[in-house]
């Protein structure tokens, strides 16, 4: 069986959606006959704790874990955060202002412009010293380094020039495309350097993979060559147990991170509109987050009527969620109003396609998104107009879609990018 170093910051118990695409496909990939070999920090910050995911990490599987050095304990003590608080993704902000304080300003300007590209750098050069002697003793017929964090692809860069390794970048974000982007503090020299190390990344690179078509051309037009598309998908194996039988309460459920980026103030004054004009939906309706809010959205929901409604369940594990999720009504699926909307494909549109209750996505008409879902589903606008309304309204008592696409099955996944392997190996 062959061998492929598998090159990623997020691995369990370390949860969080970062670490669910290559925990599947190190879970798939030894089917279609190569064995992965995973390199991941052993004292990482945190994105949430879960224990529950390492269920499908196999016994058989080599996990490396070194230590890595982050700022993130320094940054804690000098904004006044306490040791064991997580850092926010995307500048989601939980409570109080989303205005940052004079000491976080200070902060995001030196992470911006002192750890470029990203505050994981100071594991980059001790890796490759480290995978050098490995891979020298233990070879392998591939690398693949996935990112965000995108320091991962300068480990495989530099194991490239070093060792001539046949290398992946494997994109889940893009880099300088990324929706945060413009909202780092930085300078023109370390947005230069930032560009420079991407061009790098996907100019060297044996293959270029990324989760969205939209954004295959974006990397491309960068300088990437025949970028590949391996978009994520759903683990029919998430859906353990007896069938749940669907909420009572009319649930609209989003699962995951509310950024500022995912608001929805149109869609919230439809809904509250909905209340006033149908008593039997508001007295049935619930609007239910799984994970953080940020202070700005809640504030949103509340500005247009709709806070006597809401519940959030703030963080659970994932196989809480995923309960929660099958048991919905209706699935909320807001796309980020950002520049690269159109290529946005959460990992929670195919978590909620496999369990064949109806979504109601909120997002460009001619984006990825609507490549993905079907007449089954509802993709409206960010400014919903009326004739939406009763459509949103129908979703609420419309029957379980059939069963979801095999295209986005992760065993299926694992097997396209096992033939990526198999192509770029054998390549002269």
């Amino acid at each position: 069986m062959k061998r492929v170093l598998v090159i990623t910051y997020y691995w369990p118990p370390n949860g969080g959606v970062g670490g669910q695409r290559w925990l599947k496909m190190c879970k798939y990939l030894p089917e279609h006959g190569w064995q992965p070999v995973v390199y991941t920090p052993s004292n990482p910050e945190m994105a949430a704790l879960d224990e529950g995911l390492l269920q499908d990490v196999s016994p058989q599987l080599e996990v490396i874990k070194r230590p890595i050095t982050e700022p993130f304990s320094l940054y804690k003590r000098f904004t006044g955060k306490k040791k064991d608080e997580r850092i926010q993704t995307a500048f989601l902000k939980e409570e109080g202002s989303n205005a940052p304080s004079w000491k976080e300003r200070l902060a995001l300007w030196v992470r911006s412009n002192f750890f470029v590209p990203d505050a994981r750098v100071w594991w980059v050069k001790p890796s490759i010293r480290y995978l050098k002697g490995y891979l020298q003793a233990h070879p392998v017929d591939a690398v693949v380094t996935t990112g965000p964090p995108h320091s991962m692809h300068l480990i495989g860069l530099g194991l490239k020039r070093a060792l001539g390794v046949r290398w992946i970048s494997d994109l889940r974000d893009p880099w300088t495309g990324i929706d945060y982007y413009q909202q780092l503090s930085l300078t023109g020299w370390a947005d230069r350097r930032h560009r420079r190390m991407e061009r790098e990344v996907l100019t060297n690179s044996d293959q270029v993979v990324t989760v969205s078509w939209r954004w295959a051309k974006d990397l491309e037009a960068l300088g990437a060559k025949d970028v590949a598309v391996v978009t994520n998908g759903y683990d029919p194996a998430d859906l353990r147990g007896v069938p749940l039988p669907v909420d009572q309460p009319y649930s609209l459920v989003h699962s995951g991170s509310m950024s500022p980026t995912r608001d929805q103030p149109g869609l919230w004054r439809l809904l509250a509109e909905l209340c006033v004009k149908d008593k039997a939906f508001a007295d049935r309706f619930v609007l239910r987050f799984i994970g953080p809010v940020d202070a700005s959205v809640n504030a949103s929901v509340h500005a247009a009527g709709l806070g006597a409604h809401v519940e959030r369940m703030g963080r659970i594990p994932r196989t809480e969620a995923m309960r929660e999720i099958m048991r919905a009504r209706v699935l909320l699926l807001p796309i980020n109003t950002t520049a690269n909307q159109h290529g946005i494909l959460p990992t929670k549109l195919y978590e909620y396609l496999s369990t064949g209750r109806p979504i109601l996505a909120i997002g460009p008409r001619d984006g990825d998104v609507a490549r993905v879902l079907d007449g089954r589903h509802l993709l409206i606008p960010a400014q919903p107009g009326a004739e939406d309304a009763d459509k949103v309204r129908a979703l609420f008592d419309s029957h379980p879609v059939a069963t979801p696409d095999a295209r986005y099955d992760r065993r299926a996944l694992a097997g396209e990018f096992a033939r990526l392997l198999d192509v770029m190996t054998t390549r002269s």
